[in-house]
């Protein structure tokens, strides 16, 4: 068996309007989505981008946002949930799909939630600042200290201080995976939240785009635009490649 380095490797979007989320993304991204099964991917050309899927009905039942989900590759579910158990961390769910392989989502001791993965069908599809594909997960949190045991329990993450207000992630290759920011509330809202980030080559005609689809920017910051979707509710990062 093939070690992971527990890296974030994929993101999808559940949504409670497939078809409108699949033309405000195909127009945004140039992605062409292909449905199977209960599941729509997502590709650019002939690569894999992301996924998205109809939010369940327990879900929809209980006013659950359309939101984007960041997947961790692990090498072991059972262990993971284990640990995550342990450290205070929430189990949401916990699924064997067979073809695919076995999945949990879980939240953290603060609430953000983020699907753990085990298996060889699902391969990364971050690339390293490649336009309108994943480039980059991280993590907003209101209080570092309170989760940073956490994910090191589970992970083995190695974390260096950034600097300003948060901590740089590196596996155990040494390689930058990630960044936890701890950001005041009166910015980021009251939720504890994974983030997805996408490259584009025109960042301001990106913007446009997406205001134009009924997206909305929630901060401007430079180099990247936090921004929503068509239904006000499922924010991402578009950054300049």
């Amino acid at each position: 068996m093939n070690m992971k380095p527990n890296n974030p490797i994929f993101s999808d979007l559940s949504s409670y309007s497939p078809k409108t989320s699949i033309s405000f993304y195909e127009e945004v991204f140039g992605w062409k989505y292909y449905h199977e099964y209960d599941y729509f991917t997502a590709y650019k050309e002939n690569q894999e981008v992301v996924g998205l899927y109809e939010t369940p009905d327990k879900f929809k039942q209980m006013r659950m946002p359309h939101f984007w989900m960041t997947y961790i590759q692990v090498n072991s579910v059972d262990k993971t949930v284990e640990q995550a158990q342990q450290l205070d961390g929430i189990i949401e769910m916990t699924d064997t799909i067979s073809g695919y392989g076995k999945v949990a989502l879980i939240r953290d001791p603060q609430g953000a939630g983020f699907t753990v993965y085990e298996g060889d069908a699902l391969r990364s599809t971050r690339t390293n600042n490649e336009a309108n594909t994943l480039i980059w997960n991280e993590l907003h949190v209101s209080d570092i200290n309170r989760i940073l045991p956490f994910y090191q329990g589970i992970f083995e993450w190695d974390i260096k201080d950034n600097g300003y207000g948060g901590v740089e992630v590196y596996n155990n290759q040494q390689d930058h995976i990630t960044d936890i920011l701890e950001i005041p509330n009166d910015y980021k809202g009251k939720y504890e939240y994974w983030i997805s980030s996408f490259g584009v080559d025109d960042l301001q005609g990106t913007k446009s785009k997406i205001l134009s689809l009924g997206g909305s920017v929630i901060i401007d910051e430079g180099d990247r635009i936090l921004v929503t979707d068509h239904s006000g509710e499922a924010f991402f990062y578009i950054a300049q490649v």
